[in-house]
């Protein structure tokens, strides 16, 4: 028997055990009791049965009765089984009954340890069932995962598709307006000139009238008009002349002027300035409206520029009304352009009128 020193809980371990050790041990049924349901130790009849059971046992004992040794104050326990007779098989030893409990014993116990423990083809088909519903749980995870991403999309692609519809809408929206306000402006601004349009016919057509009265009343204010005592008339009332026979410019196509200009408001009688007959009335080019009165002497009368013809044709007296002043053709501003030609050459229409006795 070897020398026995103290554990670290109080309790003398054999530290070199040896063959004999402990004696022989017999398990009882309190004893033998099964470890979780997978070991069972059967009661020994005639002698100690040579199994892996027994051993497992004889070292829970040996632990239980003298303790646990740490591995930092003790050193590893050796164990070694003791020599024991030759037995009869177990078969032999145990009987009919016990056998077949034992055999069934131990064979639901592999079994139940294997069923526990997952061991290869005891749970196989258990083993695959949760793989697959791990899988499936898997996949359905990723499938909700993937909806909701795309409904994240989707709902943005739509916030993005009505945000630029508003935009849209808005930009619509302000161009109008602003297309209104310019029609309005437009409307207002062609209104306001119509107005002074209207109004400054209405001031022309009001001192034509004057003029005109004044010419049949026999006025004698400047450039008011008579007629002569020779049956000789001027051609037209408050007029003012402004360019003469022979001025030079670019305005004129022969780049002098050939005829004597009498400003006038639009409107005002234009007369024939001695009796004779209305031998062309129309529109031409550059004199726009323009009427040529024949006299008797065969000179020819031009009135250019007008805005309307009274006579277009027929004979006329002197001092008779056959248009009126206008702004039509090549001008900057209502006259009377009046020529005088003798011969089909013009000739200075003041110094004609004041050789009929016209004071101009």
């Amino acid at each position: 028997m070897a020398s026995n020193s103290p554990s670290p809980e109080g309790i003398d371990v054999p530290e070199t055990p040896t063959a004999g050790a402990w004696g022989e041990w017999n398990p009882t049924e309190d004893s033998a009791r099964s470890v979780r349901g997978k070991h069972r130790v059967l009661k020994q009849r005639g002698g100690l049965a040579r199994s892996s059971t027994v051993l497992g046992v004889g070292v829970i004992a040996a632990v239980g009765a003298g303790g646990i040794a740490t591995a930092q104050d003790r050193p590893q326990v050796a164990i070694s089984m003791p020599s024991l007779p030759d037995l009869p098989d177990l078969p032999d030893l145990l009987g009919g009954g016990h056998a077949s409990g034992a055999a069934g014993a131990d064979t639901a116990a592999p079994a139940a340890a294997a069923q526990g423990a997952g061991i290869p083809g005891q749970a196989d088909g258990r083993g695959h069932g949760q793989a697959d519903a791990g899988e499936a749980l898997r996949h359905r995870i990723l499938q909700q995962a993937e909806s909701q991403q795309e409904a994240v999309e989707t709902q943005a692609r739509a916030d993005a598709e009505r945000t630029a519809r508003e935009a849209a809408a808005q930009e619509a929206r302000t161009q109008k307006e602003a297309a209104d306000k310019e029609a309005e402006t437009a409307r207002a601004a062609a209104e306001k000139a119509a107005a002074e349009k209207a109004e400054a016919d209405r001031a022309a057509e009001a001192a034509a009238t004057t003029a005109a009265k004044a010419a049949e009343g026999g006025g004698s204010a400047s450039g008011a008009g008579t007629k002569s005592s020779g049956g000789y008339s001027l051609p037209t009332s408050s007029y003012t002349l402004t360019s003469h026979y022979g001025d030079s410019g670019s305005m004129w196509s022969s780049g002098h002027h050939t005829g004597l200009d009498f400003a006038a408001p639009t409107g005002t009688p234009v007369k024939a300035v001695g009796g004779g007959k209305v031998v062309s009335a129309g529109w031409s080019g550059a004199y726009g409206y323009r009427i040529v009165l024949q006299l008797d002497d065969g000179t020819e009368v031009w009135y250019c520029h007008l805005s309307s013809m009274s006579v277009t044709s027929g004979t006329v007296g002197a001092g008779e009304t056959i248009g009126r002043v206008g702004a039509t053709g090549n001008v900057t501003g209502a006259h009377l352009h009046l020529e005088v030609r003798k011969g089909g050459s013009t000739v200075d229409p003041l110094a004609w009128l004041e050789s009929k006795g016209l004071s101009v």
